[in-house]
Protein backbone atom coordinates (compact mmCIF):
# COMPACT_ATOMS: atom_id res chain seq x y z
CA UNK A 1 0.00 0.00 0.00
CA UNK A 2 1.61 3.21 -0.71
CA UNK A 3 0.65 6.86 -0.21
CA UNK A 4 0.25 10.06 -1.96
CA UNK A 5 -0.86 13.90 -1.03
CA UNK A 6 -3.99 15.00 -1.75
CA UNK A 7 -2.55 17.77 -3.75
CA UNK A 8 -0.15 15.45 -6.01
CA UNK A 9 3.19 17.58 -4.59
CA UNK A 10 5.19 14.49 -3.54
CA UNK A 11 6.29 11.12 -4.35
CA UNK A 12 4.29 7.67 -3.37
CA UNK A 13 5.46 6.82 -0.05
CA UNK A 14 4.85 3.90 2.36
CA UNK A 15 2.47 4.29 5.38
CA UNK A 16 5.19 4.40 7.92
CA UNK A 17 6.60 7.43 5.88
CA UNK A 18 3.27 8.98 6.09
CA UNK A 19 2.67 8.03 9.76
CA UNK A 20 6.57 9.14 10.80
CA UNK A 21 5.54 12.71 8.89
CA UNK A 22 2.05 13.60 9.62
CA UNK A 23 1.58 16.03 6.78
CA UNK A 24 3.09 16.45 3.26
CA UNK A 25 5.79 19.23 3.94
CA UNK A 26 4.48 21.10 1.03
CA UNK A 27 1.14 21.20 2.01
CA UNK A 28 -2.00 18.52 1.68
CA UNK A 29 -2.65 15.26 3.23
CA UNK A 30 -1.68 11.87 3.07
CA UNK A 31 -4.15 9.41 1.52
CA UNK A 32 -3.91 5.90 0.17
CA UNK A 33 -3.48 5.45 -3.24
CA UNK A 34 -6.30 2.72 -3.71
CA UNK A 35 -8.70 1.45 -1.04
CA UNK A 36 -8.74 -2.66 -0.13
CA UNK A 37 -12.22 -3.77 -0.24
CA UNK A 38 -13.89 -6.13 1.91
CA UNK A 39 -15.94 -8.35 0.09
CA UNK A 40 -18.81 -10.62 1.65
CA UNK A 41 -16.63 -13.41 2.20
CA UNK A 42 -14.15 -11.78 4.28
CA UNK A 43 -17.03 -9.35 5.85
CA UNK A 44 -18.79 -12.59 7.17
CA UNK A 45 -15.63 -13.80 9.05
CA UNK A 46 -15.37 -10.35 10.50
CA UNK A 47 -18.66 -10.55 12.55
CA UNK A 48 -17.71 -12.91 15.57
CA UNK A 49 -14.15 -11.18 16.15
CA UNK A 50 -13.47 -9.36 19.03
CA UNK A 51 -12.49 -5.62 18.12
CA UNK A 52 -8.64 -6.44 18.55
CA UNK A 53 -9.04 -9.06 16.40
CA UNK A 54 -11.08 -6.87 13.79
CA UNK A 55 -8.72 -3.97 14.41
CA UNK A 56 -5.59 -6.42 13.22
CA UNK A 57 -7.85 -7.25 10.04
CA UNK A 58 -8.18 -3.41 9.06
CA UNK A 59 -5.24 -1.85 10.03
CA UNK A 60 -3.16 -4.80 8.52
CA UNK A 61 -4.76 -3.77 5.05
CA UNK A 62 -3.33 -0.31 5.32
CA UNK A 63 -0.06 -1.17 7.28
CA UNK A 64 1.91 -3.45 4.88
CA UNK A 65 4.88 -1.82 5.53
CA UNK A 66 4.52 -3.00 9.44
CA UNK A 67 5.40 -7.02 10.24
CA UNK A 68 2.09 -9.00 11.79
CA UNK A 69 3.76 -9.15 15.13
CA UNK A 70 4.37 -4.84 15.20
CA UNK A 71 0.73 -4.37 14.67
CA UNK A 72 -0.48 -6.88 17.13
CA UNK A 73 1.72 -5.67 19.56
CA UNK A 74 0.18 -2.05 18.74
CA UNK A 75 -3.68 -3.22 19.54
CA UNK A 76 -2.37 -5.41 22.15
CA UNK A 77 -1.07 -2.14 23.91
CA UNK A 78 -3.94 0.44 22.88
CA UNK A 79 -7.11 -2.12 23.07
CA UNK A 80 -7.09 -3.08 26.35
CA UNK A 81 -8.70 -3.49 29.86
CA UNK A 82 -6.31 -0.95 31.48
CA UNK A 83 -7.04 1.60 28.84
CA UNK A 84 -10.21 1.21 28.13
CA UNK A 85 -13.22 0.49 30.78
CA UNK A 86 -15.55 -1.10 28.42
CA UNK A 87 -14.59 -5.03 27.01
CA UNK A 88 -16.83 -3.82 23.86
CA UNK A 89 -14.39 -0.72 23.57
CA UNK A 90 -17.13 0.53 21.71
CA UNK A 91 -20.47 -0.44 23.07
CA UNK A 92 -23.42 -0.05 21.12
CA UNK A 93 -26.11 1.13 23.84
CA UNK A 94 -30.26 0.75 21.96
CA UNK A 95 -32.01 4.59 22.28
CA UNK A 96 -34.76 2.79 20.19
CA UNK A 97 -35.24 -0.08 17.76
CA UNK A 98 -33.85 2.09 14.91
CA UNK A 99 -31.32 4.25 16.82
CA UNK A 100 -28.45 3.00 18.55
CA UNK A 101 -25.56 4.90 20.03
CA UNK A 102 -22.07 3.96 19.34
CA UNK A 103 -20.37 4.66 22.78
CA UNK A 104 -16.62 5.75 22.02
CA UNK A 105 -15.74 7.73 25.28
CA UNK A 106 -14.44 4.70 27.51
CA UNK A 107 -10.87 5.10 27.27
CA UNK A 108 -8.92 7.44 29.46
CA UNK A 109 -9.82 10.62 28.57
CA UNK A 110 -14.19 10.38 28.11
CA UNK A 111 -13.52 10.95 24.45
CA UNK A 112 -13.41 9.39 21.18
CA UNK A 113 -10.07 10.68 20.47
CA UNK A 114 -8.68 7.92 22.51
CA UNK A 115 -10.05 5.47 20.10
CA UNK A 116 -7.21 6.57 17.68
CA UNK A 117 -4.83 8.03 20.51
CA UNK A 118 -4.21 5.32 22.45
CA UNK A 119 -2.78 3.57 19.13
CA UNK A 120 -1.12 6.15 16.90
CA UNK A 121 1.70 6.64 19.50
CA UNK A 122 2.59 2.61 19.23
CA UNK A 123 2.04 3.39 14.98
CA UNK A 124 4.75 6.36 15.16
CA UNK A 125 7.63 5.03 17.35
CA UNK A 126 7.11 1.67 15.22
CA UNK A 127 7.14 4.10 12.07
CA UNK A 128 10.34 5.82 13.11
CA UNK A 129 12.15 2.24 13.33
CA UNK A 130 11.01 1.13 10.03
CA UNK A 131 12.47 4.39 7.88
CA UNK A 132 15.50 4.03 10.33
CA UNK A 133 14.89 8.06 11.63
CA UNK A 134 16.33 8.60 14.91
CA UNK A 135 15.96 12.35 15.19
CA UNK A 136 13.51 13.46 18.09
CA UNK A 137 9.85 13.96 16.99
CA UNK A 138 7.96 16.46 18.21
CA UNK A 139 4.98 16.25 17.94
CA UNK A 140 2.65 19.78 17.58
CA UNK A 141 -1.12 19.88 18.08
CA UNK A 142 -4.14 21.97 17.75
CA UNK A 143 -7.01 21.20 19.49
CA UNK A 144 -10.69 22.23 20.41
CA UNK A 145 -10.26 20.70 23.72
CA UNK A 146 -10.66 16.94 23.52
CA UNK A 147 -7.61 15.99 20.83
CA UNK A 148 -5.26 17.87 23.33
CA UNK A 149 -5.77 15.45 26.27
CA UNK A 150 -5.94 12.76 24.27
CA UNK A 151 -2.82 12.86 22.46
CA UNK A 152 -1.00 14.55 25.45
CA UNK A 153 -1.99 10.97 27.62
CA UNK A 154 -1.19 8.89 24.66
CA UNK A 155 2.01 10.62 24.16
CA UNK A 156 2.96 11.10 27.57
CA UNK A 157 6.66 9.75 28.68
CA UNK A 158 6.89 8.08 24.95
CA UNK A 159 10.72 7.95 24.65
CA UNK A 160 12.01 10.09 21.90
CA UNK A 161 8.83 12.15 21.27
CA UNK A 162 8.16 15.55 22.49
CA UNK A 163 4.13 16.90 22.32
CA UNK A 164 3.03 20.23 22.08
CA UNK A 165 -0.45 20.83 22.51
CA UNK A 166 -1.92 24.34 21.41
CA UNK A 167 -5.52 24.93 22.57
CA UNK A 168 -7.77 28.40 22.14
CA UNK A 169 -7.89 30.19 25.81
CA UNK A 170 -11.60 30.91 26.24
CA UNK A 171 -12.82 28.11 23.31
CA UNK A 172 -12.77 24.77 25.94
CA UNK A 173 -14.69 23.98 28.04
CA UNK A 174 -13.33 24.14 32.09
CA UNK A 175 -13.39 20.27 32.04
CA UNK A 176 -11.02 20.11 28.88
CA UNK A 177 -9.10 22.52 29.97
CA UNK A 178 -8.57 21.17 33.37
CA UNK A 179 -7.83 17.77 31.72
CA UNK A 180 -5.10 19.02 29.56
CA UNK A 181 -3.19 21.79 32.20
CA UNK A 182 -2.76 18.94 34.73
CA UNK A 183 -1.34 16.53 32.31
CA UNK A 184 2.43 15.11 33.99
CA UNK A 185 5.06 13.58 31.90
CA UNK A 186 8.53 14.50 30.91
CA UNK A 187 7.64 15.21 27.35
CA UNK A 188 4.48 17.15 27.60
CA UNK A 189 4.06 21.16 27.07
CA UNK A 190 0.12 22.78 26.89
CA UNK A 191 -0.19 26.62 25.41
CA UNK A 192 -3.31 27.90 25.77
CA UNK A 193 -3.56 30.82 22.97
CA UNK A 194 -5.47 34.20 22.33
CA UNK A 195 -7.63 33.18 19.17
CA UNK A 196 -10.05 30.26 18.51
CA UNK A 197 -9.74 26.66 17.22
CA UNK A 198 -9.37 27.70 13.17
CA UNK A 199 -6.17 29.55 14.50
CA UNK A 200 -4.54 27.56 16.42
CA UNK A 201 -5.04 24.73 13.34
CA UNK A 202 -4.17 27.65 10.92
CA UNK A 203 -0.91 28.14 13.06
CA UNK A 204 0.20 24.21 13.05
CA UNK A 205 -0.48 24.26 8.97
CA UNK A 206 1.52 26.64 8.60
CA UNK A 207 4.69 25.63 10.82
CA UNK A 208 4.71 22.32 8.86
CA UNK A 209 4.45 24.16 5.21
CA UNK A 210 7.40 26.60 6.59
CA UNK A 211 10.25 24.67 5.10
CA UNK A 212 12.50 27.31 6.24
CA UNK A 213 11.46 27.00 9.92
CA UNK A 214 11.27 22.92 9.75
CA UNK A 215 14.92 23.01 8.48
CA UNK A 216 16.10 24.97 11.24
CA UNK A 217 14.31 22.68 13.73
CA UNK A 218 15.87 19.61 11.93
CA UNK A 219 19.58 21.33 12.26
CA UNK A 220 18.70 20.26 16.01
CA UNK A 221 18.15 16.72 14.96
CA UNK A 222 14.36 17.24 15.77
CA UNK A 223 11.05 17.25 13.46
CA UNK A 224 7.95 17.62 13.82
CA UNK A 225 4.56 15.14 13.42
CA UNK A 226 1.50 15.92 14.08
CA UNK A 227 -0.96 14.25 15.92
CA UNK A 228 -4.34 15.82 14.79
CA UNK A 229 -6.40 13.61 12.17
CA UNK A 230 -4.65 15.12 9.41
CA UNK A 231 -2.20 11.97 10.51
CA UNK A 232 -2.90 9.14 8.97
CA UNK A 233 -2.13 7.74 11.47
CA UNK A 234 -4.52 8.82 13.60
CA UNK A 235 -7.37 8.70 11.22
CA UNK A 236 -6.88 4.69 10.15
CA UNK A 237 -7.96 3.60 13.74
CA UNK A 238 -10.86 4.73 13.42
CA UNK A 239 -12.41 3.28 10.55
CA UNK A 240 -12.26 0.17 12.86
CA UNK A 241 -15.23 0.89 14.95
CA UNK A 242 -17.50 1.31 12.05
CA UNK A 243 -17.30 -1.86 11.00
CA UNK A 244 -17.31 -2.89 14.49
CA UNK A 245 -20.59 -1.39 15.62
CA UNK A 246 -21.86 -2.89 12.20
CA UNK A 247 -20.72 -6.65 12.83
CA UNK A 248 -22.34 -6.10 16.41
CA UNK A 249 -25.49 -5.30 15.39
CA UNK A 250 -25.56 -8.72 12.45
CA UNK A 251 -24.00 -10.36 15.63
CA UNK A 252 -27.13 -9.19 18.21
CA UNK A 253 -29.49 -10.05 15.39
CA UNK A 254 -30.50 -5.86 15.63
CA UNK A 255 -29.73 -6.34 11.74
CA UNK A 256 -29.38 -9.14 9.63
CA UNK A 257 -26.67 -9.44 7.08
CA UNK A 258 -26.06 -7.04 4.39
CA UNK A 259 -28.44 -4.73 5.39
CA UNK A 260 -27.34 -1.12 5.03
CA UNK A 261 -27.32 0.78 8.35
CA UNK A 262 -26.77 4.96 8.58
CA UNK A 263 -24.40 6.84 10.71
CA UNK A 264 -24.80 10.13 12.33
CA UNK A 265 -21.75 11.68 13.55
CA UNK A 266 -20.94 15.33 15.33
CA UNK A 267 -18.77 17.04 13.19
CA UNK A 268 -15.99 19.50 13.19
CA UNK A 269 -13.20 18.73 11.31
CA UNK A 270 -14.38 15.95 9.41
CA UNK A 271 -11.93 13.22 10.05
CA UNK A 272 -14.36 10.73 12.43
CA UNK A 273 -17.07 11.10 9.91
CA UNK A 274 -14.44 10.85 6.68
CA UNK A 275 -13.42 7.18 8.66
CA UNK A 276 -16.92 6.15 7.98
CA UNK A 277 -16.67 7.13 4.46
CA UNK A 278 -13.72 4.98 3.84
CA UNK A 279 -15.48 1.82 6.02
CA UNK A 280 -18.00 2.65 2.90
CA UNK A 281 -15.59 2.52 0.42
CA UNK A 282 -13.97 -0.29 1.71
CA UNK A 283 -17.64 -2.33 1.00
CA UNK A 284 -19.35 -2.00 4.77
CA UNK A 285 -22.70 -1.65 4.21
CA UNK A 286 -23.86 2.24 4.55
CA UNK A 287 -26.59 4.32 3.00
CA UNK A 288 -26.21 7.27 4.44
CA UNK A 289 -23.58 9.22 6.49
CA UNK A 290 -25.11 12.29 8.25
CA UNK A 291 -23.41 15.42 8.91
CA UNK A 292 -24.37 17.02 12.09
CA UNK A 293 -23.37 20.33 12.52
CA UNK A 294 -23.76 23.44 15.76
CA UNK A 295 -24.36 26.80 15.57
CA UNK A 296 -20.98 27.16 13.12
CA UNK A 297 -22.91 25.23 10.32
CA UNK A 298 -19.81 25.87 7.67
CA UNK A 299 -20.14 22.25 6.24
CA UNK A 300 -24.36 22.42 6.12
CA UNK A 301 -24.10 25.55 4.14
CA UNK A 302 -21.27 23.47 2.28
CA UNK A 303 -23.36 20.70 1.83
CA UNK A 304 -26.44 22.14 0.46
CA UNK A 305 -25.03 25.20 -2.10
CA UNK A 306 -21.61 23.80 -2.81
CA UNK A 307 -19.96 26.98 -1.66
CA UNK A 308 -17.61 26.16 1.52
CA UNK A 309 -17.32 29.89 2.57
CA UNK A 310 -15.13 30.72 6.46
CA UNK A 311 -16.20 34.60 6.31
CA UNK A 312 -18.62 34.14 8.65
CA UNK A 313 -19.06 34.82 12.39
CA UNK A 314 -17.34 32.11 14.99
CA UNK A 315 -19.68 31.01 17.41
CA UNK A 316 -18.57 29.68 21.19
CA UNK A 317 -20.83 27.13 21.87
CA UNK A 318 -21.51 24.58 24.28
CA UNK A 319 -20.44 21.76 22.12
CA UNK A 320 -16.74 23.16 21.98
CA UNK A 321 -15.53 20.17 19.66
CA UNK A 322 -17.26 20.96 17.02
CA UNK A 323 -16.27 25.09 16.69
CA UNK A 324 -14.59 25.06 13.91
CA UNK A 325 -15.02 26.68 10.40
CA UNK A 326 -11.85 24.75 8.52
CA UNK A 327 -12.51 21.34 8.27
CA UNK A 328 -9.51 19.90 7.47
CA UNK A 329 -10.20 16.51 6.36
CA UNK A 330 -12.98 17.82 3.85
CA UNK A 331 -9.81 18.17 1.95
CA UNK A 332 -9.62 14.22 1.80
CA UNK A 333 -13.17 13.36 1.05
CA UNK A 334 -12.83 16.39 -2.12
CA UNK A 335 -9.82 14.16 -3.37
CA UNK A 336 -11.89 10.98 -3.41
CA UNK A 337 -14.84 12.47 -4.41
CA UNK A 338 -12.97 14.36 -7.43
CA UNK A 339 -11.30 11.21 -8.79
CA UNK A 340 -8.14 12.00 -7.05
CA UNK A 341 -8.04 15.31 -8.88
CA UNK A 342 -5.19 16.99 -7.03
CA UNK A 343 -4.81 19.56 -8.98
CA UNK A 344 -8.35 20.63 -8.99
CA UNK A 345 -8.41 20.46 -4.58
CA UNK A 346 -5.42 22.45 -4.75
CA UNK A 347 -6.59 25.26 -6.24
CA UNK A 348 -10.23 25.05 -4.13
CA UNK A 349 -7.80 25.25 -1.24
CA UNK A 350 -5.52 28.19 -2.43
CA UNK A 351 -8.81 29.71 -3.24
CA UNK A 352 -9.75 29.36 -0.05
CA UNK A 353 -6.44 30.28 1.65
CA UNK A 354 -6.43 33.77 -0.48
CA UNK A 355 -9.92 34.39 -0.50
CA UNK A 356 -11.65 32.63 2.76
CA UNK A 357 -13.84 30.54 0.33
CA UNK A 358 -14.31 28.48 -2.62
CA UNK A 359 -17.14 26.79 -4.64
CA UNK A 360 -16.99 23.24 -5.83
CA UNK A 361 -18.86 22.10 -9.64
CA UNK A 362 -22.43 20.59 -9.56
CA UNK A 363 -20.77 17.31 -10.74
CA UNK A 364 -18.99 17.19 -7.51
CA UNK A 365 -22.01 18.89 -5.26
CA UNK A 366 -23.74 15.65 -6.39
CA UNK A 367 -21.48 13.22 -5.86
CA UNK A 368 -21.01 14.48 -2.05
CA UNK A 369 -24.59 14.64 -1.46
CA UNK A 370 -25.73 10.91 -2.36
CA UNK A 371 -23.37 9.69 0.55
CA UNK A 372 -23.75 12.55 2.77
CA UNK A 373 -26.82 14.28 4.64
CA UNK A 374 -25.97 17.61 6.67
CA UNK A 375 -28.32 18.84 9.55
CA UNK A 376 -27.30 21.44 12.41
CA UNK A 377 -28.86 22.22 15.48
CA UNK A 378 -28.42 25.55 17.29
CA UNK A 379 -27.42 25.95 20.92
CA UNK A 380 -31.47 25.78 22.03
CA UNK A 381 -32.31 22.93 20.04
CA UNK A 382 -28.99 21.01 21.38
CA UNK A 383 -30.15 21.81 25.29
CA UNK A 384 -33.65 20.34 24.25
CA UNK A 385 -32.38 17.37 22.50
CA UNK A 386 -30.49 16.31 25.84
CA UNK A 387 -33.61 16.77 27.84
CA UNK A 388 -35.82 14.80 25.37
CA UNK A 389 -33.39 12.33 25.26
CA UNK A 390 -32.82 12.21 29.12
CA UNK A 391 -36.67 11.96 29.86
CA UNK A 392 -38.05 9.85 26.82
CA UNK A 393 -34.85 7.13 26.95
CA UNK A 394 -33.49 7.79 30.22
CA UNK A 395 -29.94 8.04 28.37
CA UNK A 396 -27.84 11.20 29.49
CA UNK A 397 -25.86 12.92 26.07
CA UNK A 398 -23.25 15.36 25.87
CA UNK A 399 -23.42 18.02 23.95
CA UNK A 400 -21.69 17.32 20.68
CA UNK A 401 -23.80 13.25 20.83
CA UNK A 402 -27.11 15.67 21.01
CA UNK A 403 -26.76 17.19 17.83
CA UNK A 404 -25.93 14.01 16.01
CA UNK A 405 -29.37 12.47 17.55
CA UNK A 406 -31.02 15.45 16.63
CA UNK A 407 -29.72 15.10 13.39
CA UNK A 408 -31.42 11.68 13.17
CA UNK A 409 -34.75 13.29 14.34
CA UNK A 410 -34.45 16.03 12.00
CA UNK A 411 -33.95 13.98 8.67
CA UNK A 412 -35.77 10.76 10.26
CA UNK A 413 -38.20 10.89 6.95
CA UNK A 414 -35.46 10.43 4.69
CA UNK A 415 -33.44 7.21 6.48
CA UNK A 416 -34.16 3.73 6.42
CA UNK A 417 -32.70 1.01 8.47
CA UNK A 418 -31.11 1.14 11.84
CA UNK A 419 -29.13 4.56 12.32
CA UNK A 420 -26.01 4.49 14.42
CA UNK A 421 -25.20 7.78 15.77
CA UNK A 422 -21.97 8.18 17.14
CA UNK A 423 -21.45 9.47 20.91
CA UNK A 424 -18.13 11.32 20.65
CA UNK A 425 -17.72 12.56 24.56
CA UNK A 426 -19.13 11.20 28.12
CA UNK A 427 -21.85 13.92 29.46
CA UNK A 428 -19.43 14.18 32.19
CA UNK A 429 -16.88 16.24 29.93
CA UNK A 430 -19.58 18.93 29.40
CA UNK A 431 -21.67 18.79 33.06
CA UNK A 432 -22.65 22.19 33.54
CA UNK A 433 -24.16 22.27 30.09
CA UNK A 434 -25.71 18.75 30.66
CA UNK A 435 -27.57 19.40 34.05
CA UNK A 436 -28.82 22.76 33.51
CA UNK A 437 -30.36 21.35 29.74
CA UNK A 438 -31.81 18.57 31.59
CA UNK A 439 -33.15 20.19 35.00
CA UNK A 440 -33.47 23.86 33.28
CA UNK A 441 -31.56 25.63 36.09
CA UNK A 442 -27.57 26.30 36.06
CA UNK A 443 -24.98 25.11 37.89
CA UNK A 444 -21.64 27.14 38.32
CA UNK A 445 -19.70 24.76 39.56
CA UNK A 446 -18.58 21.71 37.06
CA UNK A 447 -18.15 19.51 39.74
CA UNK A 448 -20.90 20.32 41.38
CA UNK A 449 -22.50 19.31 38.07
CA UNK A 450 -20.62 16.32 37.15
CA UNK A 451 -21.86 14.57 41.11
CA UNK A 452 -25.50 16.14 39.63
CA UNK A 453 -24.94 13.64 36.61
CA UNK A 454 -23.77 10.87 38.78
CA UNK A 455 -27.00 11.37 40.67
CA UNK A 456 -29.47 11.63 38.05
CA UNK A 457 -28.03 9.01 35.67
CA UNK A 458 -27.60 6.42 38.41
CA UNK A 459 -23.94 6.10 36.94
CA UNK A 460 -20.20 6.24 38.02
CA UNK A 461 -18.13 9.26 37.55
CA UNK A 462 -16.15 8.55 34.60
CA UNK A 463 -11.96 8.29 35.91
CA UNK A 464 -11.08 11.02 33.58
CA UNK A 465 -12.66 13.49 35.46
CA UNK A 466 -12.83 11.84 39.07
CA UNK A 467 -10.27 14.09 41.46
CA UNK A 468 -9.60 16.17 38.86
CA UNK A 469 -10.44 19.24 41.18
CA UNK A 470 -7.49 18.04 43.03
CA UNK A 471 -4.58 17.94 40.80
CA UNK A 472 -1.94 20.46 40.36
CA UNK A 473 -2.15 22.86 37.58
CA UNK A 474 1.41 22.23 35.61
CA UNK A 475 0.92 24.31 32.39
CA UNK A 476 0.29 27.71 32.27
CA UNK A 477 1.72 29.36 29.23
CA UNK A 478 -0.10 31.96 27.25
CA UNK A 479 0.43 33.37 23.57
CA UNK A 480 -0.63 34.94 20.68
CA UNK A 481 -0.44 33.44 17.61
CA UNK A 482 2.20 34.94 16.13
CA UNK A 483 4.34 33.83 19.14
CA UNK A 484 3.78 29.90 17.97
CA UNK A 485 7.44 29.51 16.16
CA UNK A 486 8.89 31.08 19.02
CA UNK A 487 7.18 28.98 22.18
CA UNK A 488 8.23 26.04 19.68
CA UNK A 489 11.69 27.03 19.61
CA UNK A 490 11.90 27.82 23.22
CA UNK A 491 10.01 24.37 23.89
CA UNK A 492 12.33 22.42 21.32
CA UNK A 493 15.99 23.87 21.47
CA UNK A 494 15.84 26.58 24.25
CA UNK A 495 16.23 29.08 21.88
Amino acid sequence: MKYISTRGNIHKVNSAEAIRLGMVPNGGLFVPENFPIINDEKLKKLINMNYQELAKEILSLYLTDFSEKDIENCISLAYNSFNFSSKEISPLVKLTDNVYIMELWHGPTAAFKDMALQIMPHLLVKSKEITKVSKETVILVATSGDTGKAALEGFKNVDGIKIIVFYPKEGVSEIQKLQMNTTDGNNTYVVSVEGNFDDCQTGVKEIFADIEYRKSIEKDSKEFSSANSINWGRLLPQIVYYFKSYTNLVRDNVIKYGDKINFSVPTGNFGNILAGYYAKKMGLPINKLICASNDNNVLTDFFLTGEYNKNRDFYKTISPSMDILISSNLERFLFDITGNNGETVDKWYVELQKNGSFKVDEDTLNKMNDIIYVSYATEDDTKKEIKKVKNSYNYISDTHTAVAIKAVDDLNNKLYGVTVVASTASPYKFSESVIESILDKKIEDEFAAIDEIAKIGNCDIHRAVKNLKEKEILHKETIKISEMKDIIKKIVINK
